[in-house]
């Protein structure tokens, strides 16, 4: 499982690169885990499902029908913005896509929990002044999607 994090709006440029995201993850065989609603989680899941591929949506709310119609199985939690902690960690690693302040607290819990983290046009992190190396940054979606992977398995293999 990977998750995928990002805006519950975005521009139709990060739409794009969400749903290529999404759509290489099916073609390897990861399972797409994001927050199941619109925007950047939408895409991802469509780009995933139209591949073949897997998605769970970890939902803030109570109701199943909140999900994008891209989510496989949407797992209501009704624990609001503080499900956030639970998608950065199902992932055996983390690709963040744009987004805004759900996104870098998504980030960060990443972060605390030692997932790996991949960003893609997303926050930039510094420390005393110093650049957080933490979050590798990709180039493209398919760059991304290597990077995830590749680390996904190293941390499987340990």
């Amino acid at each position: 499982m990977i998750s995928v994090i990002g805006g519950s709006v975005c521009t139709a440029e990060e739409a794009q690169l969400a749903e290529t995201v999404g759509r290489e993850l099916a073609r390897r065989g990861a399972t797409v885990v994001c927050g199941g609603l619109g925007g950047v989680m939408e895409a991802v899941c469509r780009g995933a499902r139209e591949a073949g591929g897997h998605t769970i949506g970890l939902l803030p709310g109570s109701d199943p029908a909140a999900a994008n119609p891209w989510v496989e199985f949407p797992i209501p939690t009704g624990l609001g913005f503080t499900r956030n902690a639970m998608v950065a960690q199902a992932g055996r690693a983390v690709i963040a896509i744009a987004g805004s302040y759900g996104t870098l607290s998504e980030m960060a819990f990443a972060l605390i929990g030692e997932v790996p983290l991949i960003g893609l046009g997303t926050w930039e992190f510094a420390m005393k002044g110093e650049p957080d190396r933490r979050v590798v940054r990709a180039a493209s979606a398919l760059d991304a999607v290597e990077q995830a992977l590749a680390v996904a398995a190293a941390r499987t293999a340990n």
